[in-house]
């Protein structure tokens, strides 16, 4: 038996006949570049997510960069994050010259422990960075109240969480700034990179417009420095198609993810934690494991692929090794990175597959 991880031929194949006009349509309009698709899907988002704007662009690493620049971000101020996810969260932070300082984790939800970060707070800190790991919103309420207590911006990066909620709300309609990744293996991907933010804030969403577009306030007159960080409408088309199917697609991974949490009940395993004031997206289903390693590789003669997310946390990266972190510094962070292990995710994983990978675990 062979598993497919995301299984993105499949959804292609479900959804080919919209998806191939929708590309078709673009291509006999020869518009690649902000076409109409990319309004239209602006438009379904704002709708979708409760956010006032939603504006696209070319990766959720773009939107973050975005966000940090919207928000005046300057070279020495200290954002707080965690160091348990992909490192564009804090890639992002030092690429505006500015500090990551990071903040352990939740042993339950693998989000940033809310107990810990004020304390991490001093008179260069700017913002914090919550991260919606695998689909699940960290506990807003708390980071929220910290934040207006010491008058912080907060940029949730919503990476792997889109359509996931928080206490009724979307996690794209929370904090100054969301931003969320279209990557192909999202649970709302294109074919290609993408991404979007979302804001409640007419000056941020202004300003977001123009940066993404070099600065530009109209063609070729600039009154920022900015990127060239836009959405191609060969994306936004297939975006489009996939959005107007998203609420099924995320009902069957929920199912998917209760599917696996029945069979795996008397397993032994560390299973994923939902907050009861959050719902998850589900883009991945990690459990942690003891002798990951050898478990990974016979998982994978049985046809079972597995992945890590993350092996090594961001404070024990090498290109962070200026920040002056060690080991030790993290626990709960560092234990998880050694345990956590990811399983075929995505809305069309078979009971059959998942009883064929329960019994092989």
């Amino acid at each position: 038996m062979k598993i497919d991880f995301a299984n993105l031929q499949y959804q292609y194949q479900l959804y080919k006949i919209e998806i191939d006009e929708a590309i078709q349509s673009v291509l006999d309009k020869s518009n690649y570049i902000m076409g109409e698709e990319i309004t239209q899907l602006e438009n379904s988002l704002q709708k979708f997510t409760g956010a006032k704007h939603a504006i696209t662009c070319s990766s959720g690493t773009d939107a973050l960069l975005l966000a940090m620049m919207a928000l005046d971000i300057k070279p020495g101020d200290e954002i707080i994050t965690t160091p348990f996810t992909f490192i564009a969260t804090a890639e992002t932070i030092a690429l505006m010259g500015a500090v990551p300082v990071f903040v352990d984790i939740d042993e339950k939800t693998y989000n940033i422990d809310t107990s810990k970060i004020e304390e991490k707070i001093t008179s260069n800190t700017k913002a914090i960075v919550p991260v919606s790991l695998y689909g699940q919103p960290s506990d807003m309420d708390v980071i929220q109240s910290i934040a207006d207590k010491h008058n912080l911006k907060v940029i949730i990066d919503g990476a792997q969480s889109f359509g996931s909620r928080y206490k009724g709300k979307t996690d794209s309609n929370l904090g100054d700034i969301s931003t969320t990744s279209f990557f192909p293996a999202k649970p709302l991907g294109c074919f290609g990179d993408g991404g979007a933010v979302f804001t409640n804030d007419d000056a941020l969403a202004s300003k977001m417009k123009s940066l993404r577009v070099h600065g530009q306030s109209k063609r070729y007159h600039h009154k920022y420095i900015g990127m060239g960080g836009r959405l191609d409408t060969l994306q936004a088309a297939v975006l489009n198609v996939k959005l107007a199917h998203y609420k099924k697609d995320l009902a069957l991974r929920q199912e998917v993810a209760q599917k696996y949490t029945e069979v795996f009940q008397e397993k032994g395993l560390i299973l994923p934690f939902i907050n009861d004031k959050a719902t998850s997206a589900w883009a991945q289903y990690s459990v942690r494991v003891k002798y990951r390693n050898e478990l990974q590789a016979k998982l994978k003669e049985a046809g079972i692929p597995t992945a890590v997310h993350y092996p090594v946390p961001l404070h024990l990266q090498e290109c962070f090794e200026y920040l002056g972190y060690k080991a030790g510094d993290f626990p709960v962070a560092e234990i998880v990175s050694q345990e956590i292990m990811s399983l075929p995710m995505n809305p069309y994983v078979s009971e059959y597959e998942i009883q064929y990978i329960s019994e092989n675990l």
